[in-house]
Order: structure tokens, then sequence, then C-alpha cells
């Protein structure tokens, strides 16, 4: 089936390349609905208008509160027919109200090898922590942060002498792969859902015919 995306930015979009790109060529079966940033400054933005996808700015600091922000959210994405939503360096924790709106249909693409630092910067605490391999993780969303259950990963080495910058430009070279991956499995009708059977249990993912691990990219010595 045809994707109907929703893409959600904070910055400059690189991600979100990678989904138009891999649209643009035939190798994804979507349509970008819409690209909502919370920030005017994103330039991701830019390379959306450039690929004549609608945009929309929606600042959290407008809203008096995460729901509300969250519906506005919802209302613009649903406006615009997009029915399943790709997070691609959205820098805002979404809610119960966003959640259930598309459940099991939020994707978000992660830069470590989850459940390994989550949160924010997660090169700097592989780095702090020293550690011999990284990687990203595309997992679906649930109402924690970077909890919600995996979908696919792929790991990266940290190399003698990296810096930060080093080592996110070759995670960032696999999480575009991986995102766009991911999000054709969705198109294919591969991935199946099973909700936690219990309540604060995880929900669990099966993709048929695919390998969901990658291994490590980037070389050692």
């Amino acid at each position: 089936m045809s994707l109907d995306l929703g893409v959600l930015i904070s910055g400059r979009g690189s991600n979100l390349g990678a989904i138009l790109d891999a649209i643009g060529d035939g190798r994804l079966d979507a349509r970008v609905r819409l690209v909502v940033s919370n920030r005017a400054d994103a330039g991701g933005l830019d390379r959306a208008a450039r690929a004549g996808v609608p945009t929309r700015v929606l600042s959290h600091r407008d809203h008096a509160d995460r729901p509300s922000y969250d519906a506005a959210l919802v209302a613009a994405l649903r406006e615009a027919g997009a029915h399943f939503v790709a997070l691609a360096g959205f820098m805002r924790l979404l809610g119960p109200t966003f959640l259930d709106a598309f459940p099991h249909r939020v994707l978000n693409i992660h830069p470590s090898l989850l459940p390994a630092f989550p949160g924010v910067d997660a090169q700097a605490q592989a780095l702090a922590y020293g550690s011999r391999v990284t990687g990203c993780t595309v997992h679906l969303v649930d109402a924690g942060t970077d909890t919600g259950p995996i979908v696919a990963q792929a790991a990266v080495p940290i190399l003698p002498g990296d810096d930060h910058d080093a080592l996110a430009a070759r995670v960032l070279a696999r999480e575009h792969d991986l995102l766009v991956r991911a999000l054709e499995w969705f198109a294919e009708g591969r991935v199946e859902v099973t909700p936690a059977a219990d309540p604060g249990g995880r929900a669990r993912v099966v993709v048929r015919g695919a390998h969901t691990w990658f291994g490590l990219a980037g070389g050692v010595d």
C-alpha cells in the first residue's frame, strides 16, 4: 500500500531528504502530504518546498501545554491527508493526544542502538561511555523517551580518534538508509504490530521476509 506520510522535523531535514529521494527514484511507494516543523528556521522546510511538498510551522511556544500542541499537530496532519507519521529529527516529545490519533503509525529514527543512549546527543553519550560500537534504531513511538518497539537497527563502529562530528556523520549516513528501508516495509505491508498483552506492557513488531539487523558499516582496522 502507498503511504500517505506526514513528516515532523526540527532541523536541517537530512532524513526528510532521504525519504524524498527514495520516493523520487521509485524505491519508496509513498507521498509526503505535509512536512511540519516546530521551528521556522528549520532547513528541512526549504528542502520540502524545493520538492513541492506542503509545509507548516507549528511552534510549541504558541500553545499552553503539550496536549494542545499535539492536537494542533494532529489537526494539521489529518487536514493534509497524512495517515502515517515519520519523525525525522523532531525534537519534541509526543504525548497520548498525538499517539492515540496514529496508533502504531508513528516511526522515529534514533542515533544509537537502543536501549543504549536514549534521549538527546546519543553520539556524545556513546563517546563519553567509551563504547566501541554504536549505530541507529528505527522504532515505533510510545509514551516513553525512545522506548517504543524496535523495527530495525544498524551498527556503526566507533573508530580510534573519532570526535563527535565524525561519528555523527557516519551514523547519519546509516540513518538515511535504515529509515527508508523501514518505511518501505510498512508500505509493502510486511510489518505486523501486536499490541501489548497487559497495560503498561510493550507492543511487539515482526517484519516478514526482511532482515531487521544490519552489521557494522564504516570500516574497522
